[in-house]
């Protein structure tokens, strides 16, 4: 390209961009459009030549007013390009350029809805037009925009051109990568143009289907299923039976997964899909479940012979083990057996991989030898297990289930997985068992002595799964008998807490965080109940929670400190809700009182901040609990009262309690001192403080929520009441420790910068109170901390404007990559200035 044209082409691509009418004459399209393919197939790149075709192109495709000609003329310019990326050796970009031409496609579909943005009075009316013709004879074919015509013919020979039946690898290729295209657009067009994209292909899917090629079978099914999804036709539901009948036993495996996968309601291809599928489990168990049918009988021989092959044998097992749980709910109208034979059939399945003789002895040997010991298979026999366990009859399995799943258990040579899936898999069983008496004695002492064994496994891996087990069974509640009350599982399968407490002890000690973890949690699970009856706590309940409270403040892995804040949280919420808040403290609520300061001050100071938003959220609890029945709390940090307009003028003012001057007011009053003293004993009004300038923005957000809630609570506004009563004095009086170093400090930072222009009149007032009240700490304690009153402070820390600030994002700005990136950048920049005003912090949502 001359020097002249290529000056001259962005000129030109303005004033095509801007034409917001079709161009006096067309033809010059077509000329322009000759010129760009002589250039391309003369070698020449047009985009490395002219990069103004790039900012063209974006222009026409995102003005909703470009002439419909000069948009065809653009989509022209890179048609041939996006084809030869779909079959590009890349699968992103194959895949990206599929999308891109389904796109494309799709836009040169006629216009059936109402309502099109960007268009004119008269084009509205004539869109009404259209899709009133439309849903008035639905069956009358609409026309395709005759300006998208050539786009949509060069797609449709492109598809004509590129699919037949592969003779190399090459070819291979770009036929797979061809039928997935194919399968995109159908299943996105409408009528005209799925049924002018379907009569261009047909007769080469067809030539595809007869070939057998293997490697086509999973993009041939899916484009005859987008092509089901709309109005059936006769020649594709032929092609459909002939995947379903006559193709090898493998790929027939494969598109009886797929038709299923699709979700179509044809009875008649969902049975005989079915049919094959369940076909491999038969043949490996040898129990002939399925009985005589023809058809099946016809697939059974050739389906043998390709099961001999040791990795057709795993590869087509496999399959079928991941269809049975849909299958396994169907209709039994569609089943050609009953869903309990299914599951005996998984469980003969099962025992053969681990080398159990006994259940193959029907079967032939050359198939089932070569299940035995494989881990895939068993794997995905267990999670079929799981899936079934709530089938009709599976509830006449239980025994040979649990026997079966304690032999798996038992088994030396089971993997780490395998084990975890047949736990996963008798916790499912368990929990849809009504009655638990068929569980004999010796099912028990074996279950008892494998939980044990696994509990001390080399690999931690099992360990870890085997403290999520006890866990799951402390949860459940299950019962012994029909008339009988119902009793947490472990206690049914394991005898109780004299069997599982020692564990989950003995797992706290365990080298791997996961472990501990895990043992943390199910030991919220399986021995809170006990806890809750109100008994004095005994040497093992303090010995626990000593321990738990070391893992908080010496647990080098978040893992572990994270559940040791759930547990409290646990346990705490499961003593508020069994006891009344008129009832005395029990010996064992002491205990829990006792360690709950221990675990607000150590996890507000944790480094990692999932354990400081979990420790806020026992806080809540803490509030919650306190203002039990209190008119003006509102439970929860996000149920907050609704906040002025975010750039309204928030006045500074001071928040103190409404005052009525009667009796029963003043005892409102005192009972929320007392309230407001044990929320201060307790640490929870420190802890919120702390969270309220922590670094890490979730933790700042859930305590500034807090705090505004707490703020309403106490000292409300004053709503103009000049008077301010003897009570409300008091409650200003109640204060806080603000310690000499850590958050404290910034804390300190914020209320002397509010409070500047009387900072030292309300100093030393404060400083008097805290002395008149708090005197008999002694010296030594007002030396090394100084107290703040809380209303003053929940009034002064400008907790709506960091509100407004904590709760967006950086996607107030603008909402895109680009802004995230601009904002890093800005951020590191800022940081690097000295004289960066408060206020101009940059928010950057790093969560």
């Amino acid at each position: 390209m001359d020097r002249e044209c290529v000056s001259l082409l962005p000129r030109v691509c303005e004033v095509l961009a801007a034409s917001g009418s079709s161009l006096p004459d067309d033809t010059i399209l077509e000329k322009l459009l000759d010129w760009f393919t002589a250039l391309t197939e003369a070698g020449e790149s047009l985009l490395e030549a002219c990069p103004c075709l790039l900012e063209f192109i974006s222009a026409v495709i995102h003005d909703t007013a470009s002439a419909p000609g000069v948009l065809s003329f653009t989509l022209r310019h890179f048609i041939e390009p996006l084809l030869q990326l779909q079959t590009d050796t890349s699968l992103f970009v194959a895949s990206a350029a599929n999308q891109m031409l389904s796109h494309v496609l799709l836009f040169c579909q006629p216009v059936s809805s109402i309502g099109c943005n960007g268009t004119n009075k008269k084009e509205d009316e004539q869109n009404t037009s259209v899709s009133k013709a439309v849903v008035e004879n639905p069956a009358e074919p609409m026309e395709i925009n005759q300006d998208c015509t050539a786009v949509v013919d060069a797609i449709s020979e492109y598809l004509k051109r590129a699919l037949g039946v592969p003779k190399g690898s090459a070819q291979l290729h770009q036929c797979q990568q061809t039928l997935r295209l194919l399968a995109l657009l159908l299943g996105q067009t409408k009528p005209p143009l799925h049924d002018k994209l379907l009569q261009t292909v047909t007769a080469s899917l067809e030539e595809m289907v007869a070939a057998d090629c293997s490697e086509l079978t999973l993009p041939l099914m899916d484009v005859i299923l987008a092509a089901c999804s709309r109005v059936p036709d006769q020649r594709i539901t032929r092609l459909l039976t002939f995947m379903l009948n006559v193709r090898k036993p493998a790929d027939l495996v494969h598109a009886a997964a797929a038709f299923l996968r699709g979700g179509h309601h044809d009875r008649v291809h969902t049975a005989q899909s079915v049919r094959l599928l369940l076909l491999p489990l038969d043949i490996i168990s040898g129990q002939n479940r399925l009985g005589t049918n023809t058809a099946g009988d016809m697939h059974r021989f050739a389906m043998t012979e390709q099961l001999k092959s040791k990795t057709s044998c795993i590869s087509m097992t496999s399959v079928c083990l991941t269809n049975i749980p849909q299958i396994a709910h169907m209709d039994p109208d569609c089943l050609p057996c009953a869903p309990d034979l299914i599951v005996s059939g998984i469980l003969s399945l099962l025992r053969i991989c681990s080398g159990d003789s006994s259940s193959s002895a029907a079967g032939c040997s050359e198939v089932f030898r070569n299940v035995i010991g494989s881990g895939k298979v068993q794997k995905c026999a267990l999670e079929a297990l799981t899936a079934v366990s709530n089938s009709p009859g599976a509830n006449g399995k239980l025994t040979d289930v649990l026997t079966l799943l304690i032999q798996y258990l038992d088994d030396p040579d089971s993997d780490p997985t395998v084990l975890h899936k047949s736990y996963q898999a008798l916790v499912k069983w368990m929990s849809v068992c009504t009655d638990v008496s068929f569980i004999t004695d010796q099912l028990r002492h074996d279950l008892v002595q494998v939980v044990k064994k696994r509990a001390c496994d080399m690999r931690w891996e099992v360990r870890d799964s085997t403290m999520e087990f006890l866990g799951h069974l402390g949860a459940m509640r299950v019962c012994r008998a029909p008339a009988e009350q119902a009793c947490d599982a472990s206690e049914a399968l394991l005898g109780g807490c004299c069997c599982t407490t020692p564990l989950l002890r003995e797992a706290l000690q365990d080298p791997e965080s996961y472990v501990r973890a895990s043992a943390i949690k199910a030991l919220a699970q399986t021995v809170m109940h006990s806890w809750q009856e109100g008994a004095a706590p005994t040497q093992e309940q303090t010995e626990i929670v000593t321990r738990l409270l070391e893992i908080l403040s010496q647990d080098t892995e978040g893992f572990a400190r994270r559940a040791v804040v759930k547990f409290f949280i646990a346990w705490f919420s499961s003593h508020t809700s069994h006891t009344p808040p008129s009832s005395p403290a029990s010996p064992s609520c002491s205990l829990l009182m006792q360690s709950v300061r221990s675990v607000l001050s150590r996890g507000c100071a944790d480094l990692d901040w999932e354990v400081k938003v979990h420790t806020l959220e026992l806080a809540e609890l803490l509030l919650d609990k306190a203002f039990l029945g209190h008119g003006s709390y509102t439970k929860g940090s996000d149920a907050r009262p609704a906040q002025p307009h975010a750039y309204a003028v928030m006045p500074d003012r001071a928040y103190t309690l409404h005052t009525h001057g009667d009796t029963r007011a003043q005892d409102a009053e005192s009972d929320l001192v007392d309230v407001l003293k044990s929320l201060v004993e307790q640490g929870v009004i420190s802890a919120l403080l702390s969270g309220l300038v922590d670094c890490d923005r979730p933790v700042a957000l859930k305590a500034c929520r807090l705090l505004i809630t707490l703020r309403v609570t106490v000292c409300p506004a004053s709503q103009g009441d000049p008077d301010v009563s003897d009570a409300t004095a008091t409650v200003a009086r109640v204060s806080c420790e603000l310690p000499r170093a850590g958050w404290a400090q910034e804390i300190r930072k914020i209320l002397g910068v509010r409070t500047e222009a009387n900072a030292e009149r309300d100093l030393n007032a404060l400083n008097a109170t805290s002395f008149e009240d708090h005197s008999e700490e002694g010296a030594s304690a007002v030396s090394h901390c100084e107290r703040v009153s809380v209303c003053e402070a929940l009034g002064s820390l400008g907790l709506d404007d960091r509100l407004e600030i904590l709760s967006r994002s950086s996607d107030h700005v603008h909402n895109s990559p680009l802004s995230l990136l601009q904002d890093i950048l800005t951020a590191s920049t800022s940081h690097t200035h000295s004289n960066t005003q408060p206020g101009q912090e940059v928010i950057v949502d790093c969560y």
